[in-house]
């Protein structure tokens, strides 16, 4: 795809950087025709420490008097007259309209911090949203510090990756996070930069990666210093940072970055790095990034396309992979586009993976709706087989997500019966739908509190109800059971961390499915998922296997460990014979109770 390219490889230098002799100011505005520092280090003057003006609208000063800790602002004297800004490059703030705070990047200790992160056929990962996560004081948001104290509850739940939705500083106390005000500041309201850092160095040491929500497809659009930051802007739009044409529109405001402009991309690229480098995350989601590469958001009206944000897309990934390999980047477009996750020099996006449409839709639906009859079974099987080129696992699959789960939409157990989530219909399709997440190929992912049947929908201000651990403890086994299997802790599903996967037996008058994963296949290796999406016992349901022996029934989400009004229907262990069924060499009869899925596999 054509488009803008870039050489800049080296770090930028932008923004408060302190040293021996003071703090380094650096400031792009080229339409300044002066520009100040001003702080807590020389009382808040406005005009005792101006910055010198330098190449391509770039202003420095070293100051020898400030020092870290201290706040700081630019006084930017351009066509609108002296305007008042945050650093664009500030690492630390009061707040989304406050100060910004000269902090030292490199300070924290991180000790003997080489982690490194599970491969993509064996990451399991769970969504959260730091200010919901764990609330420890009624009324305010959950901290990073706070979410630090349930590191061990997800380690033990088999979690060894968490997505945080963005951390940027925000507009007020409560947010999703998708509205970034200041994209280099950890929002304050959570602890900011250093509590980032002891959340990341206290989440390797409990084996789980860490993965940055960003947002580069919009800014703000409130409390935005970035807008007309130097006072230039043309059609009355944002100005230097962004379009300033029909390209600056989305659905969240006039506030797209400009992709096509040199320093603009700098900035967007050395807030990417800068997740890597200063924090050691382990991998960065990018929001909606179809309105990246357009400006409506879509694949199939090449007028609206942005050839400069594709190019920018691929230059961030391949400097992602060049600087720190063994790191993911996950795109979400929710377009089924192939060119998303293929390699920069074929043309693509360069993401590793990306968040799978084609999964959570059909799976949703066909667990939330009412008539077993309705429940289409053909897609379901399309979802669980589908992939992006040849590899399994360069898509997310989920039925929970910030956005599924909000937005006019709620909890799947919600959907199932509103208002009865704790009801068996609700526990056992909605666990239906977490068992295909966490056997069909591909890097399952769970929403917070999903494992706990959370209730409603997502808010901004509804802390998860940590008592629900307790109440549904049944419910929270099922799923610790399952990503067991999913990463093979027990060394006899390997299959499951496998490219392969084969459906052969599809009944759809019976709503019963049969699949086959596999990695190189024999005993331990494959594993077999019987799926049944109704409510009725199947008993004597001849199937085929792999092979002859005694296949094990190492799940079976009918029993009564996991819930104490589900009716535990037997499904022993299996002995196949060498009689072909469904087109497989041998075959064994089993029985699955409703809503269930139960997965086998043979000891070595």
């Amino acid at each position: 795809m054509p488009g803008k390219t870039q050489t800049v490889t080296g770090p930028s230098a932008l923004g408060a950087n302190p040293g021996a002799q003071g703090v380094t100011f650096r400031v792009w505005a080229p339409h300044a025709e002066k520009v100040y520092v001003t702080g807590t280090f020389n009382n808040w003057s406005e005009a005792s420490t101006p910055l010198a003006k330098g190449e391509n609208g770039h202003w420095s000063a070293d100051v020898p008097e400030a020092k870290t800790g201290d706040e700081y602002r630019y006084w930017i004297h351009g066509p609108q007259g002296p305007l008042s800004r945050i650093d664009p490059y500030a690492r630390q703030v009061t707040g989304a309209t406050g100060n910004g705070v000269i902090y030292d990047p490199h300070a924290f200790d991180w000790g003997d911090d080489r982690f490194q992160m599970a491969t993509g056929n064996e990451l399991v990962i769970y969504e959260m949203h730091v200010g919901t996560f764990h609330v420890k004081e009624k009324g305010q948001p959950g901290t990073l510090d706070s979410a630090i104290e349930k590191l061990p509850y997800l380690n033990k739940l088999g979690i060894n990756a968490v997505e945080l939705m963005p951390l940027a500083e925000f507009s007020g106390e409560f947010s999703w996070g998708y509205n970034p005000a200041q994209p280099f500041a950890v929002e304050s309201i959570y602890g900011g930069p250093e509590a980032l850092k002891r959340f990341v160095k206290a989440a390797h040491e409990q084996g789980i990666a860490v993965i940055v929500d960003v947002v580069y497809n919009h800014l703000g659009p409130s409390d935005l210093d970035l807008w007309q930051f130097d006072g230039w802007s043309e059609n009355e739009k944002g100005g230097i940072y962004f379009y300033q044409d029909r390209r600056s529109s989305t659905p969240w405001g006039e506030t797209r970055p400009d992709y096509g402009r040199d320093e603009v991309r700098q900035y967007l690229r050395d807030n990417a790095l800068m997740w890597f480098e200063e924090y050691h995350a382990d991998g960065l989601r990018w929001d909606m990034i179809a309105y990246i590469k357009s400006i409506d958001g879509s694949d199939d009206n090449p007028a609206n396309d942005i050839p400069e944000g594709w190019t920018l897309m691929q230059w961030i990934n391949e400097e992602v992979k060049r600087l720190f390999p063994g790191k993911i980047s996950i795109g979400e477009s929710m377009k089924n586009n192939p060119w998303i996750i293929k390699e920069v020099g074929a043309g693509g996006a360069g993401f590793n993976a990306q968040w799978d449409a084609g999964f959570v839709h059909p799976v949703r639906q066909a667990v939330i709706i009412r008539d077993d009859h309705l429940r289409d079974l053909g897609a379901v099987s399309k979802a669980i087989e589908h992939r992006y080129d040849l590899d399994a696992f360069r898509r997310v699959i989920y039925t929970e997500s910030h956005d599924e789960v909000a937005n006019g939409r709620a909890r799947v157990p919600e959907e199932i019966w509103p208002g009865k989530v704790d009801s068996w219909f609700s526990k056992k399709r909605s666990t239906l739908g977490a068992a295909l997440v966490l056997t069909a190929p591909g890097i399952p992912m769970l929403f917070q509190g999903q494992e706990l049947l959370e209730d409603r929908w997502f808010q901004d201000k509804d802390p998860i109800d940590w008592s629900r651990a307790e109440d549904e403890h049944g419910i929270l086994g099922m799923y610790r059971d399952l990503i067991a299997l999913r990463r093979n802790r027990s060394g006899v599903t390997r299959g499951l961390c496998g490219q392969n996967i084969h459906i052969y037996h599809f009944d759809d008058g019976a709503k019963l499915i049969a699949f086959h994963r596999w990695d190189q296949q024999g005993p331990t290796d494959s594993v077999v998922v019987v799926v049944n999406m109704t409510n009725e016992n199947r008993d004597g349901v001849r199937l085929g296997f792999p092979r002859a022996g005694w296949w094990k029934t190492r799940f079976n989400s009918d029993s009564y460990n996991y819930g104490p009004n589900f009716l535990n229907h037997p499904t022993p262990d299996v002995e196949t014979k060498e009689e072909g069924a469904d087109g497989l060499p041998c075959s064994g009869e089993i029985s699955i109770g409703p809503y269930t899925v139960v997965i086998f596999s043979q000891d070595g």
